[in-house]
């Protein structure tokens, strides 16, 4: 089971890119990210055209996030939204049980999980609860022994080989101690950063600015992660990161990652 994780920064804008990369290299599942959308204005039919399902959890013009599966995959037991706080609308998780014939179950979830800056704001706090409200919800999911994907933009450099200019990033939401305190909170619960358990190389990134000539100098970062519990981690076979996709005309910002687990 091939399974890709993507913030594609407005899937109205890239659409083209989208079908091209599942054409390309016909994941099982996408975890897409910031949509930027809402349920009904998800570019559907052609993402159905390529044999895909899809199941999002959209909003309007911010945020927004997708699951879509490669026949004959199905998914079921679909979650909207993040346990732990019901007053929470911001369109930031989907998960769901993804099986098929021959096919052990895989539980996946598509994370968005908040940028936090300013950090001097409410933005900053709700980003830390946040990550506490993933890691609670990633405990149960251990707990339950299942095979677990937790993959998307967690908005979180973890550690200083994950950014071209570490230094740049240390007064930022995305390289501060707490956030990366709880994304190896995170890791603590049992799961396994599929990328790194597969390439420890630095100089690997998924983001790339827009400003400032970050890709033509490859000032990246590293933040887009597929979390893997113990039994997903047992079957996993490769992970890499798409950076081709980061050259495309009018591309996301981000870029593909992609773990390989075993079917049996």
């Amino acid at each position: 089971m091939r399974i890709a994780t993507w913030n594609v920064n407005s899937i109205k804008q890239r659409v083209g890119h989208l079908v091209g990369f599942l054409d390309e290299a016909k994941p099982d599942v996408v975890c897409l990210q910031e949509l930027k959308c809402q349920d009904e204005g998800f570019p559907r039919s052609e993402i159905e055209a390529a044999g895909y399902a899809v199941e999002t959890l959209g909003q309007k013009a911010y945020n927004g996030v997708a699951l879509l599966v490669r026949a004959p995959l199905a998914m079921s037991e679909i979650r909207r939204g993040l346990p732990g706080d019901d007053d929470d609308e911001q369109a930031r998780y989907i998960e769901a049980l993804v099986s098929g014939e021959a096919v052990r179950p895989v539980r996946v979830a598509s994370i968005y999980l908040p940028n936090g800056n300013p950090v001097d704001s409410p933005k900053y706090p709700y980003k830390l609860a946040f990550l506490e409200r993933l890691r609670r919800h990633a405990q149960a999911l251990r707990v339950a022994e299942e095979a677990v994907v937790l993959a998307g933009d967690y908005n979180v450099i973890p550690e200083p080989e994950d950014a071209a200019d570490p230094e740049a990033w240390r007064a930022d939401a995305l390289f501060l101690p707490q956030s990366r305190a709880a994304f190896r909170a995170l890791l603590a619960e049992g799961y396994t950063d599929a990328l790194r358990a597969c390439d420890p190389r630095v100089g690997l990134y998924t983001f790339w600015d827009y400003q400032a000539g970050a890709w033509n100098r490859n000032a990246g970062i590293r933040i887009d992660h597929l979390l893997l519990s113990p039994p997903a981690a047992d079957r996993l076979v490769s992970a890499s990161v798409q950076k081709h996709l980061r050259g495309l005309e009018k591309p996301s910002d981000h870029v593909p990652v992609t773990a390989e687990l075993t079917d049996a």
